[in-house]
């Protein structure tokens, strides 16, 4: 039986950049989306195909859910437990932007509560929620005895270099990573003795619909020295970073940040 990962805002981005590279190690995957089902179609077309081009067989599925609803994040897990009944990854990678940039003067109270409901409150709660889910599945192996297959949860939550690096005329954006950042630790102290891990990718300037407006800005930041690693990254470098932890590369690690940003985080004299 195939590993099983959920991801969310995974149709396109950073969380389809996950998703192939998960597929390709034959991993069975749920692409849940707000909006657009035409490309979280592409996506799962993706998948599989990238499965094929390893050998694998996996099954892709859609699944339609606000992360920031309660009743959706319900509903997404139970899909989830029905389609697959398990789950060893939770990738909270569902992230939105605030839909004007305003100065940190201007901000409204409209858009700092919409970027806290879907980037802070949707993936704690469901983290809870699989968490939950995957304390079940330990202890149901853990009556099996030796003749339970191995079996290693994991939670990887992608947040950003805007946890830290202020942009003042999109504050609420850079407040809502900022809270993001403490659910890895959180729940990697709360899960650690169940075997649970927990971990947070921390992406640079990433090649996405998302940067798109701000191509031109980034390209000359880039190229003046923003970033020792002088290119954009893309979705497969996140992907890779996802691979190298499912893959057992950090057996006595949890709560651990990586930076996927070509070295923006160093400071530099």
């Amino acid at each position: 039986m195939n590993p099983v990962a959920l991801i969310t805002g995974a149709s396109r981005g950073i969380g389809r950049g996950i998703a192939l590279e998960l597929a390709k190690l034959g991993y069975d995957v749920m692409i849940n989306y707000l909006g657009n089902a035409e490309a979280a179609g592409q996506t799962i077309a993706a998948c599989l195909a990238a499965a094929q081009t390893t050998g694998r067989t996996i099954r892709a599925v859609s699944a339609q859910a606000d992360i920031s609803r309660a009743a959706d994040r319900q509903r997404l897990l139970a899909l989830a437990r029905s389609t697959f009944s398990r789950l060893d990854l939770l990738v909270n990678n569902a992230g939105i932007a605030p839909r004007t940039r305003a100065d940190l003067l201007d901000a409204s109270e409209e858009s700092f509560d919409h970027l806290i409901a879907v980037n802070v409150k949707g993936p704690f709660f469901l983290t809870q929620l699989a968490a939950q889910w995957m304390l079940e599945q330990q202890a149901v192996r853990a009556q099996a005895g030796a003749a339970a297959e191995p079996f290693h949860p994991k939670i990887v939550t992608v947040s950003s270099i805007s946890a830290y690096a202020a942009s003042v005329n999109r504050g609420d954006y850079c407040m809502s990573k900022a809270a993001l950042t403490m659910l890895t630790p959180l729940f990697a102290a709360r899960l650690a003795a169940d075997g649970i891990q927990v971990f947070e990718l921390r992406p640079g300037i990433i090649d996405t619909d998302m940067t798109a407006p701000v191509r031109a800005k980034y390209d000359a930041l880039i190229a003046s020295g923003l970033t020792p690693m002088p290119r954009w990254g893309t979705p497969a470098d996140v992907g890779q970073a996802v691979v190298a932890i499912v893959q057992e590369r950090f057996p006595f690690s949890t709560g651990e940040v990586f930076n996927v940003d070509g070295g923006f985080h160093l400071r530099r004299l």
